[in-house]
């Protein structure tokens, strides 16, 4: 990768990793509405997730070059339809105190699942390799060492959210029903612009 374009891409990988996403709103509700230990238990879940997509992508990356990238959107429609239930389980939420219903709490699993699911990482990845890396570099070990560099990017904005909901948690306590209606329609927002990005690209 040339100098030149170091800070296109750093800029990129910023702006991609901070910007609310569906494992950043998720990090944020599970901290505000868990504390920081169970949103760090997910945030493992997360981390690992990211890792398998990074990896994947460095492979499909190098064997196929950007052949492959045209078809990441039809992923979207999965990931959409994961969104909305994560929603439905946030509104849940809203109204399990209630109703008496008993909703699991968030934990390493629940974020790898998220994370292998979420569209948004999977393009950021193949992106980030196929326009940054590929044109200048083509062999493996320069790829998987952007692809173990962007494993260094977006879990860490997700810790950000992650802080961010720990040190607000005592204020939107007396708000959970306002604040999880709000999340849910975020994820739902994030769902309906991966459809929209999948079916007018």
């Amino acid at each position: 990768m040339p100098v030149a374009i170091i800070p296109s891409f750093l800029l990129y990988c910023f702006s991609c990793s901070i910007t609310p996403g569906p494992a950043n709103i998720t990090s944020l509700a599970a901290a505000l509405q868990y504390g920081k230990r169970t949103a760090l238990r997910q945030w493992t879940g997360i981390l690992s997730g990211f890792l398998i997509i990074s990896l994947c992508s460095v492979f499909i990356t190098y064997f196929l070059g950007t052949a492959f990238t045209p078809y990441v959107s039809k992923l979207s429609f999965i990931g959409a339809a994961y969104l909305l239930y994560l929603a439905v389980q946030m509104l849940q939420k809203s109204y399990a105190d209630a109703s008496g219903t008993d909703i699991r709490e968030p934990n390493f699993f629940s974020g790898l699942i998220l994370q292998l699911s979420n569209v948004k990482v999977m393009v950021y990845c193949l992106t980030c390799l196929a326009s940054y890396v590929l044109p200048y570099r083509q062999d493996f070990a320069s790829l998987l060492a952007v692809g173990a560099l962007l494993v260094c990017t977006a879990p860490m904005a997700n810790l950000v959210w992650i802080f961010a909901g720990s040190i607000m948690q005592r204020f939107f306590r007396n708000h959970t029903k306002a604040v999880n209606i709000i999340m849910a329609l975020l994820l739902v927002a994030c769902a309906a612009s991966l459809v929209w990005g999948a079916l007018f690209k």
